[in-house]
């Protein structure tokens, strides 16, 4: 566990040691869930780094949002 302070900007730096463990890289999206008083980051993977995750899906035909661009 790992204590982290909120800027007064409320911005929060991640710890190194968790940033790692999540292989969190700089410009990496993630998504903010707050419940029951509790906030939780989720970090955004591409449909391409989920492969393998569900057996057997064809990923062929998916397209991130990066590639509709």
């Amino acid at each position: 566990m790992e204590t982290v302070k909120v800027s007064r900007k409320y911005q929060v730096v991640i710890p190194e040691k968790l940033r790692q463990e999540a292989n969190i890289k700089p410009g990496d999206k993630m998504v903010a869930i707050a419940k029951h008083g509790i906030l939780q980051y989720v970090p955004v993977r591409s449909l391409r780094e989920t492969k393998g995750m569900v057996k057997g899906l064809d990923t062929a035909d998916l397209r991130d949002e990066t590639d509709r661009s």
